[in-house]
């Protein structure tokens, strides 16, 4: 008898493994292109929409809690007309309608950025382009650009990302069939955390949600007492990054959740939110690459 031809393994699967190396270049990245990225003091807007929005929540966090200046994080369709030093400009595919909107009204004599992936795309006409095209991706869900994006600005704020990417190597090498056994099959998962971890949270509910159709839900780690906790319950889960908030793991385990929760940094713990996307949606027999609704760029009829 024929051999069965195999499955293609999914673009996704791919573009998630290969995050620990993408984020090794990270500080060269920095390095090359400091001139063009926040300075310590100035006041700084980070735009994005999508995956790239939440990774400015993170930066905005970040930079903040380094002390390095104020920092908004603004989705590109809602950027509010402040006195800015520079802006700082995320987006993949360089062709989303709203952030080739934001960046025409940025005030010419401004300073931008924009961190791209896509070559020959109207953003980088735009700003002062910082393209990672090794990092760009053929699944329309975002992984890799998005968190070595976010690993560029953590090194430009004079961080050691060396244990965060042996963090993640050590995630990659375990094997996710049991590893990811308690959440593989939830019904429900509530991501949570605090500062930035807050903003990871809600791009690891926004994968479940692409890629796999999941019922997630997002909040700070502080908020989930005031409302979300009703929805735990048996068969659903609470998934928190970074430092528990205190008492936070009695009170999901009284309500018969399943606590995931790892003392890694929240960038390495989103690597094994992307390898659950891939074991759902080979579960549920789902295209990851390609999720419902959803193409890889927003691009507006005007």
């Amino acid at each position: 008898m024929p051999t069965p031809a195999r499955t293609p393994q999914p673009h996704l699967a791919t573009e998630v493994a290969t995050q620990p190396d993408d984020w090794t270049h990270a500080a060269t990245i920095a390095a090359d292109h400091h001139a063009a990225l926040p300075r310590p003091g100035e006041r700084v807007a980070v735009i994005g929409c999508g995956t790239s929005y939440f990774m400015s929540r993170a930066i905005a966090e970040l930079r903040e809690g380094a002390g390095a200046g104020v920092t908004d994080a603004w989705p590109a369709s809602a950027v509010r007309a402040r006195d800015y030093d520079r802006y700082l400009v995320i987006c993949r595919s360089g062709t989303t309608t709203e952030v080739v909107r934001a960046m025409r009204e940025i005030p010419a004599h401004v300073p931008r950025a924009v961190i791209c992936s896509s070559p020959g795309t109207p953003v980088l006409e735009l700003g002062d382009p910082i393209l990672i095209d090794q990092v760009d991706e053929r699944s329309v869900v975002q992984t890799r650009f998005a968190t070595t994006a976010l690993a560029v600005l953590r090194s430009h704020l004079g961080e050691d990302l060396a244990p965060v990417i042996a963090q993640a190597r050590a995630v990659l090498a375990e094997d996710p069939a049991e590893s990811l056994a308690r959440v593989r099959g939830a019904e429900q998962i509530s991501f949570v955390g605090m500062g930035f971890a807050a903003a990871i949270a809600d791009e690891a509910a926004l994968k479940l949600r692409e890629s796999c159709q999941s019922w997630t839900e997002s909040y700070p780690a502080t908020e989930y007492r005031h409302g979300p906790i009703a929805i735990s319950a048996p068969g659903r889960a609470v998934w928190a990054f970074g430092a528990l908030e205190p008492g936070f793991a009695a009170d999901v385990t009284a309500t018969g959740a399943h606590l995931e929760h790892r003392g890694i940094d929240p960038m390495a713990d989103l690597v094994r939110v992307h390898r659950l996307c891939l074991l759902r949606s080979a579960d549920l027999g789902l295209d990851p690459d390609h999720p419902r609704g959803l193409n890889r760029s927003v691009v507006l009829k005007s």
